[in-house]
This record gives C-alpha cells, sequence and structure tokens, in this order.
C-alpha cells in the first residue's frame, strides 16, 4: 500500500518528532472507531478516552494531513454564521445553547496544550480587521451580540489603535478578540494524538477507511483490515470522499491557499505585527495572516471551489501579501500550498447520527481549529448519554446544494462571485 506524506507546507517542514504509526493489519474490536486523525476525531478521541472509552482511530494518510494539519493557525471564536444569524433560523432557545458553546472551542484548546505540554507556539490575540465604514458597524454589532453570551474579552479600534497592531494602511479599524489567537496547527494535531496514545488510544496511519459495513455491531473496512466497534465517528470532513454518500452530497470541498515567507527577522517581524497578534479581514473571500514561532510571514486567503490545486499558489496570493504589506516587495517565500475545508450551504456544522451507533460532524465553512474541538466534546457527550448540545447542532438544518453534486460548485462560485463584488463595491 502507497505511503501518503504531508504536502511540503511550512508545518510539515517544522513539525515535531513523532514515532512511526503503522498501517491496521489485523481485525480488531474496540468501543469505538474514529475515522480521521485530524482535529475533530482527535478530539473526540481524546474526550472519550478520559471517559473510560476504548478507543481506535483510522487515518487515511498520515495524523493531521488534511485541513487540521494545513490551516492558517488562527484561534477563531464563533462558527462561520454567528449567533443572530442561527436564531432567526431555529429560534431563540436553541440558539442560545449554541451561543453559549461558540467560545468553548478555544478554551479546550488552551486546557489540552496545558495539559499535555503539547508545544506548539501558542499566542494569545486575534484581530478581525475592517476595510469599510459596513464592515466596522458589523464587528460593533457582533461585540454586542458576543457579549450578550458572556464574551467579554473584546475591544472595538479606530483607524489609529489597529495600526498599532499591525502595519497595513488598509483598515479603517477593527476588533480585538485577546481569547482568540494562533498556534502551529500540525503541532497541536501531533500533539493531541501523541495524548490519545498516553491514554490507551491506537492510532492507525496509512489506513484509509473503505467501507462501512452498518448494523447493530458496525465493522469499518481498511485494505488490510476490519474494526468492529460499539459506535462509529465520522470525522474525515472534506477528505472523507464517498465513504458516506449520504454526507457528501449535502456538502462541498473547497480549496485555500497559504504561502509563507522566509525568515524575516525580528525587527521587521515586530514591525508588521508589534504584538504578535493574527489579522483575519472582514471581507467575504477574507485574507487572514499571522507570524510562525521563527518570525516568518503566513500569509493565507483565496478560495477554490470544488478542491481543484491551483498551478501557482504563490501567483495567486503574493500580491494579496504585497497589497497589505508592500514592504515586503523583495522577501522570498520559501513554501506555498493548498489544503480544502469542507463548505456548507448554511455555513453551518452538520452534526447527526445514522441510525444508532454512526456519529459524524462535518462541515465547518472555513472556521475550523475551534470548532472542531468543541465537536469532540459535543459527540462525546452523546456517546455517554448526554444528548442536549448534540442535539442543538443536530437539529439545524442540513441543506443539499441545488442542482446536486454536479451544480454545487458553479453554484457556490456565482455566490462568492456575488459576496466578492459587494466587497469591492463597499455595500
Amino acid at each position: 500500500m502507497a505511503n501518503t506524506p504531508y504536502p511540503e507546507s511550512y508545518y510539515a517542514a517544522s513539525a515535531n518528532a513523532v514515532p512511526p504509526r503503522p498501517a491496521l493489519q489485523d481485525d480488531v474490536e474496540t468501543d469505538v472507531c474514529v475515522i480521521g486523525a485530524g482535529y475533530t476525531g482527535l478530539s473526540s478521541a481524546l474526550f472519550l478516552l478520559e471517559s473510560g472509552f476504548k478507543v481506535t482511530v483510522l487515518e487515511a494518510a498520515k495524523v493531521g494531513f488534511g485541513a487540521s494539519g494545513r490551516n492558517g493557525g488562527q484561534i477563531v471564536n464563533s462558527y462561520s454564521r454567528d449567533i443572530d444569524v442561527i436564531e432567526r433560523t431555529v429560534g431563540p432557545k436553541q440558539a442560545q445553547l449554541l451561543g453559549q458553546m461558540a467560545f468553548e472551542g478555544g478554551r479546550i484548546i488552551r486546557e489540552r496544550v496545558a495539559r499535555y505540554n503539547i508545544q506548539c507556539d501558542l499566542k494569545d490575540g486575534g484581530v478581525f480587521a475592517a476595510m469599510t465604514a459596513r464592515q466596522m458597524g458589523h464587528l460593533e454589532s457582533q461585540k454586542r451580540l458576543w457579549e450578550r453570551f458572556g464574551h467579554i474579552q473584546l475591544e472595538l479600534m479606530d483607524q489609529r489603535r489597529i495600526r498599532e497592531v499591525v502595519a497595513c494602511d488598509q483598515y479603517v479599524g477593527g476588533m480585538l478578540d485577546m481569547s482568540g489567537g494562533h498556534i502551529h496547527p500540525l503541532n497541536l494535531t501531533l500533539g493531541e494524538a501523541a495524548a490519545v496514545e498516553s491514554l490507551g488510544g491506537t492510532i492507525h496511519e496509512q489506513s484509509p477507511a473503505v467501507r462501512i459495513e452498518r448494523g447493530a455491531t458496525p465493522v469499518v473496512h481498511t485494505p488490510q483490515g476490519k474494526v468492529r466497534a460499539r459506535f462509529i465517528i465520522v470525522a474525515g470532513n472534506a477528505y472523507l470522499g464517498n465513504l458516506v454518500p449520504e454526507l457528501a452530497a449535502k456538502s462541498m470541498p473547497c480549496g485555500t491557499q497559504v504561502i509563507t515567507t522566509e525568515p524575516l527577522g525580528d525587527e521587521l517581524a515586530k514591525t508588521l505585527l508589534p504584538q504578535d497578534y493574527c489579522v483575519e479581514d472582514c471581507n467575504y473571500l477574507l485574507d487572514y495572516y499571522r507570524l510562525s514561532g521563527d518570525k516568518r510571514l503566513i500569509f493565507g486567503g483565496g478560495v477554490v471551489y470544488g478542491a481543484r490545486d491551483p498551478a501557482n499558489i504563490e501567483a495567486i496570493i503574493r500580491p494579496k501579501m504585497l497589497k497589505a504589506f508592500p514592504q515586503l516587495k523583495d522577501v522570498k517565500i520559501d513554501y506555498a500550498w493548498t489544503g480544502n475545508f469542507l463548505l456548507t450551504l448554511s455555513r453551518l456544522p452538520q452534526v447527526g447520527r445514522l441510525g444508532d451507533n454512526i456519529y459524524y460532524s462535518q462541515g465547518c465553512s472555513g472556521h475550523g481549529v475551534t470548532y472542531t474541538h468543541l465537536a469532540g466534546k459535543v459527540l462525546a457527550e452523546a456517546l455517554r448519554g448526554q444528548a442536549e448540545r448534540f442535539d442543538a447542532f443536530a437539529d439545524l438544518p442540513h441543506y443539499p446544494f441545488p442542482g446536486g453534486q454536479m451544480l454545487r460548485t458553479p453554484f457556490a462560485a456565482l455566490g462568492a462571485w456575488y459576496y466578492g463584488l459587494r466587497d469591492k463595491l463597499g455595500v
């Protein structure tokens, strides 16, 4: 069987050393079989192991191979749609419960980092940067909304104040969330995997799930083995393929691109981002950036619908970086890569159960770093029989894309064109 390596990214090049994890080559029995060793799967496994379950994790490639090891590394609170949109969709009672959970994922990350001594360059502070007065008005509303749910570590910034934290003249203001922040995403994933193993969990890499045999005691088949379990958690997200067709029909993998500069040195790095906060702008098709632990600028943005890999990532992203920071025109780009996230039509996560014993969470729609850690806790609660929080997510509507899988890509691209035009026009 082929050994799938990590893509050539800055994260893979600077990953902490880990032991080899052999492919599954036997027939095993466990309480819970988790499909996917990214944030959702590993968070679920950790909470289950801490509750006394026996857990086996199957990973098609390597731990953190997908979005968990390729993302921008930003700890961003809430969901891809904010709580007021959820409230209009499902009503105040369900929105209240979801709102209370919206800021939990970041706390889970910090607790994991501290408890298991995970070395992942954790830094506090995230900035939402407004490019127009309309976007600034939205941030003012968002601050009031988040404070309704007890989230108070927020500061609105005028144009003068935001220039103190980011050396970019594109912004009219912004909002600082000190409970946001950033991490080395692959090293966080690897640290969580080590924590899983320290509690007796088993992780098999290079072990793709090729078929799920459903029933009272479901079985997950891999090319060289199988896992019989009481429960299955499907946590493949954008890398699940068509393993579970009913999930694939209601979501769409999308690509985003990231570049990383050469090391900038302490002086230049401090000039760009003096407090070492991460930044994302407020556009629909947003750009995001931060400094790495060794003072490189990591800059990402753009969306490719249908998860095709662009021919020249640097040509797409470098002009965005130079628009924000023209002072970097002579800086070399050392790494460029793409990765997929899973988009839903509502831009809200899809959580549910197939039959009595197959659970899933997918479709973070670009807000996955924090949500996936919360999802692991919620899934573990459901398997323990505490389903109130699980049900709050499961009751969110799961819309299919109009026209099915054939038309979902042009449909989404048309929507993105519309919102991108609104960003450019400032309306």
